[in-house]
């Protein structure tokens, strides 16, 4: 097989196909047959189908609207593992009380089965009964623990077998199971499809009990929270006086602003009256200095004074101009003046006295608001502090409160829904018993029998193509080692008559003419020099080397060559027996020096002479080793045309390597299907080594047919027949 080369074309596929086509026709028809077999003895199963559609609803409020979910193949895929769980398929049981009508089920359909099938049931059955005789009664299972395990051993059958396929492009569902018997098959599928139901409904409310239950416990816990809060909150309300803390938070920066702006105020009040009281101070006791401070000539009473002085003045002038200053009229004026200037200088110490009260009522004022605004910072930074810790106080009310009253409001809801489902289920057709046999499928598994027939015979035949490594193919074995194939000799199948001189006895056979195309070969292999000393060898021993060297002798002496065989094996030789000569003395003889060149003896053919190998030497590689060995050779090819020895196998002994020097030219011999590439690949390698001149490979015993070597299929299509090969 050319499983080394890089590319596998389709006719080397077709080539191993063929060359294989028997295995591979007696595993296609091993398969169908056991396909055929096991289809005809199986038991006829019927199938009950109940449709059922499920959907998927989303709501489930106190509005009671539920809306119709798309498809979800998550819940689709969950509620067909539901209806093949085992407690359905418990239910099922329970409904159909299986566990008492089971005997009378089963017995219906082993009355159906057939007689291998029930031939496998009664063999299953047999290690549990005959374990049941050796068991006695205290190792008895007791009667509840039974009718369990029985019910189990139901359920588990029924989960096993019941089978959901969902309908394309639907909601339905088909529930079905299958049976020997077509009315359990029905009844089956129909029960099942109604435990889902219930098992679903069921599910739910319990999931219900224990969501309510859950969130009883849960509000209650809420509610003491909650209590709890509300204490803590108006514990500390009492403590800190708080009522309206709100509004008081809310009136607080009101009154800081107000009172910050009063305080502004009165502090603009206080500096203008601190600079005009540090101005009154400067002018002092200097009346006529002060009456230029405007807050001081600005007062009415002081003007009027000051109208009064100057009018008294101006009479003093006029009184001048006619009376003395001692006259009573001026006295008296001038009494009135000083009066009046007394009375001046008496409101302006007033004014002053009064600009000072007012600035020590501004500074004390002042002060008033500064001391209020502290005051009022404290009191807003205590409310802040307070404030922040009954927000805390009352955040934690508050969410108690609503957390109690959405679980409430949960709890009604849950409680009014409770037997709301949010799977809505239909039987939409039930399980009718069924006519017709649903299994086996006689057309399926033939069809598929063939199929995995077919390929499987093709995978054997590579398989075994792959571990052939046996020469089968010429052309593999020159691509691989680079030795040209001179001929192949076909496969003999004539045990009577053997190949060794086919060339004489059979000219006209189609073996002949492959010896006859070896000798060919070797001619017009070196046209300008053939090989004159050829050496024939194989690998290993069966090869066909001595039946080659004397065919191949017989096909060169008929070409009216002079032809001399020797036999270079001297450890077995045959030549004597196959060719009748006498073997008294031979090439071990001559090589011992114990006999001269008169150990040439004629052949068959006028032109062919043979020197046997003569007695069994002890030390054949030794003798072959000698000058004798060289001479003779040089003297004999003196004489003939041809020189053809046959010697021992190459890797076994040494024999082959001394000769192979002494010869023009060595033939590697193989046999077809029993040679491996190994063993030829170090044969050929030690040639390499040796320095020997490789004629080529002779592959004996090639059988076309087996080789699919499609070159071959002309030459051998006709053949004598009388020819060993045609019979």
């Amino acid at each position: 097989m050319p499983i080394n080369k890089e590319e596998l074309h389709l006719r080397d596929v077709i080539r191993i196909i063929n060359k294989r086509r028997h295995i591979l026709l007696v595993f296609l028809l091993s398969v169908v047959v056991l396909v055929s077999v096991a289809t005809f003895i199986m038991t006829p199963l019927y199938e009950g189908v109940t449709k059922v559609m499920i959907e998927k609803t989303e709501g489930g409020d106190l509005t009671g609207s539920y809306n119709r979910s798309s498809y979800d193949p998550i819940f689709h895929e969950t509620q067909f593992q539901l209806i093949k769980s085992r407690a359905v398929a418990r239910r099922v049981v329970n409904i159909l009380s299986l566990e008492e009508n089971y005997d009378a089920l089963i017995g219906k359909t082993v009355q159906k089965t057939s007689p291998l099938r029930f031939f496998a049931m009664e063999l299953k059955a047999l290690p549990e009964r005959v374990r049941n005789l050796f068991k006695s009664d205290e190792d008895s299972p007791k009667n509840d623990a039974a009718e369990s395990s029985k019910k189990d051993d139901l359920a588990k059958i029924i989960s096993e077998q019941i089978l959901v396929r969902p309908i394309e492009g639907s909601r339905i569902v088909n529930i079905s199971y299958l049976s020997p018997n077509p009315e359990l098959s029905a009844l089956i599928a129909n029960t099942t499809a109604k435990a889902y139901i219930e098992e679903t409904l069921e599910m739910k409310l319990s999931s219900t009990r224990n969501s309510l239950q859950w969130m009883t416990k849960k509000a209650e816990t809420e509610a003491k929270k909650l209590r709890q809060s509300e204490m803590e909150l108006q514990n500390y309300m009492k403590a800190n006086n708080i009522v309206t803390i709100e509004d008081r938070m809310t009136v607080t920066p009101q009154k800081l602003s107000e009172i910050n702006i009063q305080l502004i105020r009165s502090q603009s009040r206080r500096k203008e009256l601190e600079a005009l009281y540090s101005k009154v101070r400067k002018v002092g006791r200097d009346y006529r200095a002060a009456t230029t401070v405007s807050a001081i000539s600005s007062d009415p009473s002081l003007q009027a004074i000051r109208a009064q002085i100057v009018e008294t003045e101006k009479n003093i002038m006029e009184l001048s101009n006619k009376y003395g200053a001692k006259h009573p009229l001026m006295v008296k004026v001038k009494g009135d003046l000083q009066v009046l200037r007394r009375k001046r200088n008496q409101e302006i110490d007033r004014l002053v006295e009064s600009i000072k009260n007012e600035y020590e009522l501004a500074q004390a004022n002042e002060r008033s608001l500064r001391s209020q605004l502290g005051s009022t910072k404290n009191e807003a930074l205590l409310l802040n502090e307070k404030f922040i810790q009954y927000g805390a106080l009352k955040r934690s009310v508050d969410t108690n409160r609503q957390l109690h009253d959405a679980l409430m409001l949960k709890l009604k809801e849950k409680s009014i829904t409770e037997e709301t489902s949010p799977i809505n289920l239909w039987i939409v057709e039930k399980a009718s018993v069924p006519l017709k046999p649903a299994r086996p499928w006689v057309a399926v598994n033939l069809l598929l029998a063939l199929v995995i027939g077919t390929l499987g015979g093709i995978g054997l035949t590579f398989f075994l193509e792959y571990l052939d490594n046996t020469i089968k193919d010429p052309e593999d074995v020159e691509a691989r080692f680079g030795i040209p194939i001179l001929t192949t000799i076909g496969r003999w199948r004539d045990s009577e008559k053997g190949l060794d001189q086919v060339v004489l006895n059979e000219p006209q056979s189609q073996f002949a003419e492959s010896y006859r195309a070896l000798r060919t070969a070797i001619q017009l292999s070196f046209p300008d020099s053939p090989p004159k000393k050829i050496l024939l060898t194989s690998s290993e021993p069966g090869e066909g080397k001595t039946t080659t060297s004397v065919n191949l002798a017989f096909a060169l002496a008929r070409s009216d060559n002079r032809v001399l065989l020797i036999e270079g094996d001297l450890r077995k030789p045959r030549f004597h027996k196959l060719l009748k000569l006498n073997n008294a003395k031979g090439l071990s003889s001559y090589l011992a020096g114990v006999a001269d060149s008169q150990i040439i003896q004629k052949g068959a053919l006028p032109h062919l002479a043979v020197i046997p190998a003569g007695p069994i030497p002890p030390n054949p590689s030794e003798l072959l080793a000698s000058n004798r060995m060289k001479m003779l050779l040089e003297s004999m090819s003196k004489e003939f045309d041809f020189i053809i020895c046959d010697s021992p196998p190459l890797l076994p002994v040494a024999d082959t390597r001394i000769l192979c020097r002494l010869f023009d030219g060595v033939i590697l011999l193989s046999r077809f299907g029993v040679t491996t590439y190994e063993v030829l690949g170090r044969s050929n390698k030690l040639l390499d080594d040796m320095g020997a001149r490789r004629l080529g490979l002779v592959i004996n015993g090639f059988d076309a047919q087996k080789s699919g070597y499609y070159h071959q299929d002309y030459y051998y299509a006709e053949k004598p027949k009388d020819s060993p090969a045609a019979s």
